[in-house]
């Protein structure tokens, strides 16, 4: 099962997210939830630094891990924008979630 993890500060603000594991959906290269996944979080990470020049803290590893952190101490304007691609991230996972929960779980944290 793929887990992500959102991370939020108390005021509601997405400062990190994980994501970790196999949806094991289908055989590798065949498995669409996890394509699905993969495709969303990092085209969020990708649209970020493109669209906003914030260059996240980003750690890739074994197992389909991913982590990604935002920095600190952007101006207003910039955050609004991060925050706007991230949630759209979350949207877009929460829709493959829906129809795929047994194989993608997502769980927010403070």
């Amino acid at each position: 099962m793929i887990q992500i993890t959102i991370n939020r500060t108390k005021s509601g603000i997405i400062h990190s997210f994980t994501l970790e594991g196999h949806a094991d959906f289908a055989d590798h290269g065949e498995d669409i939830v996890c394509a699905g996944a993969s495709a969303v979080s990092f085209g969020t990470v990708n649209s970020v630094i493109k669209l906003t020049g914030v260059e996240p803290d980003i750690e890739m590893g074994e197992g389909g891990f991913l982590h990604c952190v935002i920095p600190k101490g952007l101006s207003e304007e910039i955050q609004e924008k991060v925050q706007l691609l991230l949630e759209g991230m979350i949207v877009s996972l929460q829709t493959i979630e829906q129809d795929y929960g047994k194989h993608i779980k997502i769980t927010f944290k403070q």
